[in-house]
């Protein structure tokens, strides 16, 4: 069996680090009644449609707020310098804290459907984020190509 302590085979974790075992779930979830899942049930739905919220604004709310607020700022100070700094850095931390706020409410989301009598255990972060990024490129795309139409250079004169 190999030695785990750093000490003693040159700094280098051999083997699995302390912590890192996977999950165990039990086998079935419990049944405690059918109101009290359909309540879970209903209030695991309320967080997936939360959860699709927040990944949604990642995508377009969100990046048009802050450019609106950087343009806000160009347009009081003066510099385009600050409006761009402001627009960039507000839009990196509003991500970021969306990942943080979707990345638990996945977790309350399986603990929700595993209370309401489903064997979940993985979340729907990746897939959501997958869907919200389909979604949002189709309405770009269609907004482009369609609405906006072609340039100028390619329209008939």
């Amino acid at each position: 069996m190999p030695r785990d302590d750093p000490a003693d085979n040159g700094g280098l974790f051999i083997g699995r680090r302390p912590g890192s075992a996977p999950l165990k779930y039990r086998t079935t979830p419990e049944r405690l009644g059918t109101r009290r899942q359909r309540i879970d049930g209903a209030l695991a739905f309320a967080v997936l449609v939360t959860l699709i919220l927040v990944a949604g604004s990642c995508w377009g709310p969100q990046p048009l707020a802050w450019l609106w607020i950087g343009s806000q700022v160009d347009h009081q100070t003066g510099s385009v310098t600050a409006g761009i700094a402001v627009a960039f850095v507000g839009m990196m931390l509003g991500l970021v804290a969306s990942l943080a706020i979707a990345s638990r409410l996945d977790g309350i989301w399986k603990l929700l459907r595993r209370a309401a009598g489903h064997d979940q255990r993985d979340g729907a972060l990746g897939r959501i984020f997958a869907a919200t990024a389909v979604v949002a490129g189709g309405a770009f795309l269609f907004w482009f190509v369609i609405i906006e139409g072609p340039a100028p250079s390619l329209a008939p004169g």
